[in-house]
């Protein structure tokens, strides 16, 4: 039997249906490298192997997502933590060693070398039950927003091919009655049998507000097209039964959100995190999801560089204050501070005063959007570590 060490690094590379894991000693030596698939008594098998050639052990692996959840949830039970590689700096890394060759051992190994040699990867934290509801949620509702966005990018496109005039009368992203319309008329020559005092009729038994002026927009957009065109038979009952899936949609959307709402607001943080002008319950829980464990930022400088929200120097020799965008950042908590942003600005008060501010220095509407972001997040973070609301008013300064 081998000699027992003090401690070992395991490098995991994750999979859906397997995960390959390697352990390396201190002088980067592979000690152990198998194929582990992705059920409980495995992983607990393995785990169990490699917790017996060390004192210690370090676990790193380069996916933290579903793949990965019953591996790292096995880990926290088991007193283990994990931190987590990137892929962009195991594909990297790999170049740094002999061969070319791409196989699921070989990354394991690199995952364990590199944790071996650097020290400043994030701990990976098993989310408690609240946030990974909010997680599942938040995801799940993305995924529908994207269907929702194909399905009216579809919708207009076969809409154009026969009756362009319709397709240009309304904004279908935001127009429930227009969409209402296409369930039942979707060719100029029926809206004309129609008329607009019956079609007023049928749209208001089916409660579209504003009846009377969707159906006159639609009777003008069909007196502007007399020709038939090929294929619009098809067309219109593909029209239709997209417009229907897109209302199915929609009240599956708001389904989701009234359970994101009322899940996130169960959250010990969350009437701080709304009191801040523009962060309502969808973008709160995003935040939730994103951000994580907010002692894991020494400071709010910090958490506005995870989002990328900080300028990344690029100098070299006499060439100094070389600022540009980062590369390297969390896209998802930075799409919450800047979509919290953008909507602050609407209403008048601290948020639009600082981007009408920088507009007036000369910043583009982007650039004062991120700028505001930016801030705001150091205002966030200051509100979450004293556990205060937002107010307009800055706090009084207390003597030392």
């Amino acid at each position: 039997m081998s000699e027992r060490r003090a401690r070992v690094w395991a490098g995991i590379d994750a999979g859906k249906g397997h995960h390959w894991a390697a352990a390396v000693d201190e002088t980067g030596s592979t000690l152990w490298s198998k194929k582990i698939d992705n059920d409980e008594t495995a992983i607990l098998t393995a785990m169990g192997e490699i917790l017996d050639l060390a004192d210690k052990v370090s676990w790193a692996v380069d996916i933290s997502g579903t793949s990965s959840a019953l591996l790292l949830a096995l880990l926290a039970a088991h007193g283990q933590q994990a931190v987590y590689v990137p892929g962009r700096t195991v594909n990297r890394m790999s170049g740094a060693y002999r061969g070319e060759a791409k196989t699921d051992a070989r990354d394991a190994y690199i995952i364990a070398e590199t944790s071996r040699q650097r020290r400043d990867f994030a701990a990976i934290d098993v989310p408690a039950q609240m946030a990974a509801d909010l997680a599942l949620l938040t995801a799940h509702r993305s995924d529908l927003v994207a269907d929702r966005v194909r399905m009216i990018n579809r919708l207009r496109d076969a809409l154009t091919g026969v009756f362009p005039a319709l397709e240009r009368a309304f904004d279908y992203s935001s127009q429930k009655g227009a969409l209402v319309l296409l369930t039942g008329y979707q060719r100029p020559a029926a809206l004309r049998r129609r008329g607009q005092a019956r079609l007023t009729a049928w749209l208001a038994n089916r409660s579209v507000r504003g009846a009377d002026t969707v159906a006159a927009t639609a009777l003008e957009a069909a007196q502007a097209q007399q020709t038939a065109l090929p294929g619009e038979d098809i067309a219109a009952q593909i029209v239709a039964d997209l417009a229907a899936q897109i209302l199915a949609l929609d009240n599956r959307l708001k389904r989701v959100d009234k359970q994101i709402r009322d899940t996130f607001r169960g959250h010990p943080q969350a009437e701080i995190i709304e009191s801040l002008p523009g962060m309502g319950p969808i973008l709160g829980a995003e935040f939730v999801v994103a951000a994580g464990d907010l002692s894991a930022y020494a400071d709010a400088r910090h958490l506005a560089s995870v989002a990328g929200l900080v300028p990344v120097p690029r100098d070299s020799g006499r060439r100094t204050g070389n600022l540009h965008r980062p590369k390297r950042y969390s896209r998802r908590l930075r799409r919450v501070f800047y979509m919290s942003a953008q909507t602050s600005i609407i209403r008048e008060g601290p948020n639009r005063d600082f981007y009408l501010k920088k507009r007036g220095e000369g910043c583009k509407h982007v650039q004062a959007v991120i700028a505001l972001a930016r801030r705001r997040a150091s205002v966030l973070w200051a509100l979450l570590r004293d556990g205060r609301a937002f107010t307009s008013a800055p706090p009084a300064t207390q003597a030392a």
